[in-house]
């Protein structure tokens, strides 16, 4: 992914913004102009409205497969959005998602950390959204 692309991805923003977040809490979150923009505010806000939900989930979910604590926190940024997105986008299709939080990934982290990603995405995917009858 060119860095101008990049910059523009959605999922690249809201990484940025929740990254933000988790540095100063008492900031409040600006949302520029952007053609995505309410997506980018909806996942944004939803991910830090239900932080401790999705805390719940991975710590339920994945307790063998990863430590929340000793990860990365970008990882963490990145996992939180997408299950925010798996649990309440429901219109966007899994393989999207993770697609997606893939390409994020390439910007933001080595192979294979980027791999340790996919395979998290992939299992917390299954348990994470009810799947459409």
């Amino acid at each position: 992914m060119s860095e101008s692309a990049a910059i523009q991805n959605p999922r690249v923003i809201i990484v940025q913004k929740l990254y933000s977040y988790h540095l100063n809490k008492e900031t409040e979150l600006a949302f520029p102009k952007h053609r995505y923009k309410k997506f980018i505010k909806d996942v944004v806000n939803g991910t830090i409205e239900r932080e401790e939900l999705i805390q719940e989930l991975i710590k339920k979910e994945l307790k063998n497969d990863i430590n929340i604590s000793k990860t990365d926190l970008l990882i963490q940024l990145m996992l939180m959005a997408a299950i925010y997105e798996f649990m309440y986008m429901h219109k966007t299709p899994v393989s999207v998602v993770i697609g997606e939080y893939l390409k994020v990934s390439d910007f933001f982290l080595e192979k294979s950390k980027k791999n340790f990603l996919n395979a998290i995405l992939d299992k917390i995917s299954k348990v994470s959204r009810v799947a459409e009858i």
